[in-house]
């Protein structure tokens, strides 16, 4: 399930739970440097994208949030796909994880969720139905944005 993007790196408090996780959401150990407590996984056909895990102290853990890229079909079938990995929807934005979110400016949709240390994640599918609502619709239920397509 994971998208277009090619490295980027995290912070966690655990690297053995972080790295179990990581695998669960089908990527591959690249490298590990046990000395800098670092690894590194592969996600993404042929080696094109990378993520870089790295273990620090309490103190120095800070929170960030990236997101995959995929197919709106893989999106709709996300929350089940996560549910069989023992992985729970987050709510965003206000809005609870009953089903995805759309970006209403991009427009995307999205859902989110985080790893054992609360980096938040989000699998987002690009939506080619541009202009359905306007961006100052904000943030919205797929199933809302799917309606005003209807309408249009």
């Amino acid at each position: 399930m994971a998208g277009r993007l090619y490295e980027t790196h995290v912070k966690v408090r655990n690297l053995e739970r972080a790295k179990g996780f990581y695998e669960k959401l089908g990527m591959t150990a690249a490298h590990e440097v046990k000395s800098r407590g670092a690894s590194f996984f592969y996600f993404g056909d042929a080696k094109e994208q990378m993520l870089g895990v790295w273990e620090v102290a309490s103190e120095h853990w800070t929170s960030s949030h990236f997101a995959f890229r995929v197919s709106l079909e893989q999106l709709l079938g996300a929350e089940k796909w996560l549910s069989e990995r023992g992985i729970k929807l987050k709510e965003a934005f206000g809005l609870p994880p009953i089903e995805p979110i759309v970006h209403t400016w991009m427009p995307a949709a999205a859902v989110y969720f985080e790893d054992p240390d609360g980096n938040p994640l989000e699998f987002i599918a690009l939506l080619d139905d541009d202009g359905i609502l306007p961006p100052s619709e904000g943030v919205r239920y797929l199933s809302e944005w799917l309606a005003n397509a209807d309408k249009g």
